[in-house]
């Protein structure tokens, strides 16, 4: 019978199941106090116990402030997000009004509720915009950026409503973490987290670790191994897997680069040449200025995959990123310890109650349920959606679409209706312009190196005679509003010049025409040579194209579909791979969280140094005794942490061998690492004493701290590579 009730729930429990019945209850209640309330010179205050009283009043006070008048359906997407759901709102339906109608709503409860952001334009933009609307219901409201300073952080985390993204309130957690003086911290208990492009947060950037580090010395990575593997021809010296995540010697290059150099390279005792060789190669081979980096400033900066925009202070793992720096010719970044971190995951999941709002939610509703139990409603659109979506137009090589992709553009442009190209980096961005240019056209292009400016050129890509080339348009969070008469030439007129490796990337680039019942149209171009095809169906053969080049064979259209469910389950399986390693770091964490918090504001440092050495303690003056033994205990739990993070690290690079001794990496890692925490506790109390017990106890703490996002190294460890040609070897034996 269990198992039956299970199969019923998960029928009934389907994605974008969530009823709206009691929201539209209460809905239509609100609309009934509507006339009452336009009456009233002053609005009386919310009570929270009348969910209708509560909209009716939100939607009068919008009204009055910003003279915007939420639909019903923006009332019931606050009403499911005040619900703790996931909101899925189509794109112009005014999902930043109905988060900051439920982040005042929680406000009023007396919840201090943060409304999480994917970057520093969209935090600021909506706290200063929604400002007159929260004054209205008396909630105070601040946000915070990178540039703020700490005074400036910690007056905006004072307010009832905290707009930031998502790395910062990461990173100011981080730091406060590391805080030896309650003063100093910043950041208050965590209550809501209300959070504004879910799928983004919670999905995409959700495996991506915030870390902070202590000074150490300079980067490192040689001049002369970037310049040795630029001569490595691949399908002779090296090999690139299917899916062009790694890359390895083969024995011919094996060889020559032992010949080379002079070593050799799989000296078990000497391993770090083979190391600094395989970061090399990495960086030459699988990746690409312009499209996963770009060099602006004398920096690498690291491209954001799923938003097609510089990914501010991310960079991966020391190695990987100083290669990528000897690549370019450029100087090595400042090399640190990790001193602490945390997932974006882990971060969030640290919220009592956690809602959200995005445009594509029920795409990764499996996702959001198993790894937040969050559940999604689905917001009808306010209008009828009349956009034109057209079937795939799939062509047998690259070349092929482009030139058809040209034709295309120029053929709409000479009517004037304005056009947004979508394309998948920013190489493609800037080759596409130039192929334009020659034809007469003038696009405005958007991509990573011009991001500062995107809100001006994205409000303008609805005009007459517009033509914009973009990279992601995933939360870039500006409305394209229909210039005069643009209706009238079919609305705006959307192009993707390939498939994304997700679904609902492309549904957000859709989603930019059509908005609010405008007229639209959108197709993308795609060709059987593009990475998604190669990379993820590389075995798949496709069909022929017919005598005009297009590709109409169903199987075409099947194809591609099933590279991007692939790619889909790649990345989902990566998400839980990740997960399921990082969860035990982040128990640990809390663990030693609640230990440090007993130390930093109680005297339990105080307690275990007078009782482990009574003679000592009393030696010591008795106004600085107290602070004495919390610095020590303080610093001995942080270094010892410090320690703990980079065993583990260790660990996690070589543990994918267990699995040649039929053994579960993952549970070998955990075992380790239980193991290794308990000795962490040992230790933090053997540090403790011997330093207190020292005339002079070295305390010693970085001289520098920066924060930065990790980008995991995508293409796997050495293990993984090794594991991979073992199973292929034993598979042609």
């Amino acid at each position: 019978m269990a198992s039956l009730k299970g199969i019923l729930r998960n029928l009934l429990d389907r994605p974008g199941g969530v009823p709206l019945t009691p929201y539209l209850k209460v809905v239509k209640a609100a609309d009934e106090r509507a006339e009452r309330l336009r009456g009233l010179e002053e609005l009386p205050e919310p009570a929270m116990d009348d969910l209708a009283e509560f909209c009716a009043i939100a939607r009068e006070a919008a009204d009055r402030t910003l003279g915007l008048r939420p639909y019903d359906v923006q009332l019931l997407g606050t009403l499911a997000l005040l619900d703790g759901k996931v909101a899925e709102m189509a794109t112009g339906e005014g999902k930043t009004l109905s988060g900051a109608m439920a982040a005042a709503g929680y406000a009023l409860q007396g919840k201090r509720v943060h409304v999480i952001s994917v970057n520093d334009y969209l935090a600021r933009r909506d706290a200063e915009w929604m400002g007159p609307f929260y004054e209205a219901l008396g909630v105070s409201v601040g946000w915070i950026g990178q540039n703020s300073s700490p005074d400036e952080r910690r007056e905006a985390y004072a307010k009832d409503v905290t707009y930031g993204p998502v790395s910062e309130i990461g990173f100011d957690v981080l730091r406060d973490r590391l805080r030896t003086d309650t003063s100093e911290i910043i950041v208050p208990a965590p209550e809501v987290a209300l959070i504004d492009e879910a799928d983004s947060v919670l999905v995409d950037e959700a495996r991506v670790p915030l870390v902070m580090a202590g000074s150490t010395d300079p980067g490192n990575a040689v001049p002369e191994m970037a310049a040795l593997v630029r001569q490595l021809v691949r399908g002779y010296h090296y090999e690139i897997d299917e899916q062009s995540r790694n890359v390895y010697l083969t024995p011919k290059g094996a060889d020559s680069v032992e010949n080379l150099l002079g070593v050799e390279l799989y000296d078990e005792h000497e391993p770090g040449t083979l190391i600094e060789l395989n970061l090399a190669l990495h960086a030459h081979a699988l990746l690409a200025r312009d499209v996963d980096y770009i060099v602006r400033d004398g920096k690498v900066q690291l491209i954001n995959p799923s938003r097609g925009r510089v990914a501010l202070l991310q960079r991966w793992p020391d190695g990987l990123q100083a290669a990528v720096e000897a690549k370019e010719a450029l100087p090595p970044s400042e090399k640190g310890e990790i001193l602490d971190s945390i997932t974006v995951q882990g971060l969030i999941r640290r919220y009592p109650e956690i809602c959200g709002m995005t445009g594509t939610a029920v795409a990764v509703s499996e996702q959001l349920g198993e790894f937040y139990g969050l559940k999604v409603a689905v917001i009808p659109s306010n209008r009828p959606c009349v956009r034109e979506d057209e079937p795939d137009r799939i062509y047998p090589t690259g070349p092929d679409k482009d030139a058809a992709l040209v034709e295309e553009i120029q053929e709409a442009h000479s009517t004037g209706r304005p056009i947004l190209i979508g394309t998948l980096d920013v190489a493609e961005s800037e080759n596409l312009a130039k192929l334009l240019q020659r034809r007469g056209m003038e696009p405005v292009v958007l991509n990573a190196k011009n991001d500062a400016e995107e809100a001006a050129i994205i409000a303008k890509a609805g005009e007459r005679d517009a033509i914009t080339v973009s990279t992601q348009m995933a939360g870039r969070g500006t409305d394209i509003r229909l210039g005069e008469g643009v209706a009238e030439l079919g609305g705006l007129y959307v192009i993707g010049s390939g498939r994304h490796a997700s679904s609902r990337l492309d549904d957000q680039l859709r989603g930019r025409a059509g908005r609010q019942g405008d007229p639209g149209g959108s197709v993308f171009f795609v060709s059987m040579q593009d990475d998604l095809i190669t990379q993820f169906v590389p075995d798949e053969r496709p069909p022929a194209a017919d005598a005009d080049g297009v590709v109409r064979h169903r199987r075409g259209a099947y194809i591609v579909g099933h590279a991007q469910r692939v790619a889909e389950g790649v990345n989902l399986e990566i998400h839980r791979n990740t997960w399921r390693y990082t969860r035990l770091l982040e128990h640990q964490r809390e663990l030693i969280l609640e230990w440090r918090d007993k130390v930093l504001h109680g005297d339990a440092a105080s307690k275990a140094l007078s009782t482990a050495d009574p003679e000592r303690w009393e030696s010591l003056p008795e106004d600085t005794r107290d602070e004495t033994a919390r610095q020590i205990v303080l610093h001995a739990i942080d270094r010892c942490w410090t320690e703990h993070l980079a065993f583990l690290t260790d660990l996690r690079e070589g543990i994918h061998l267990r699995a040649l001794g039929r053994m579960s990496p993952v549970d070998e890692f955990h075992r380790e690492a239980v193991a290794e925490y308990k000795s962490l506790l040992a230790e933090v109390e053997r540090r403790s004493l011997e330093s207190f017990e020292a005339p002079e106890p070295d305390l010693k703490r970085p001289t520098a701290t920066w924060t930065y996002l990790v980008q995991d190294n995508p293409f796997g460890t050495e293990w993984d590579r090794i594991l991979k040609r073992v199973k292929t070897a034993t598979r042609r034996g």
